[in-house]
């Protein structure tokens, strides 16, 4: 099996319709976390764990209502 493609912060946002600094946010706020950082704190990200995770996120809080 292939390591899934991992994409920039803004590659990311594009593709979950989302802003950049809405990402940047989330990652600040400990809500997500990146796949890989570079050294120079570069976040690269596996599309779809992120989903995923906003996905179960958003399923935990429809339940906690």
């Amino acid at each position: 099996m292939s390591e899934p493609r991992l994409v920039t912060t803004a590659e990311l946002a594009r593709a979950l319709g989302l802003a950049p600094r809405t990402i940047q946010k989330y990652r600040q706020d400990g809500i997500l976390t990146p796949d890989l950082e570079s050294a120079g704190g570069h976040a690269r990200w596996n599309i779809e764990r992120v989903r995923d995770e906003l996905r179960r996120i958003a399923a935990e809080r429809r339940d906690d209502r």
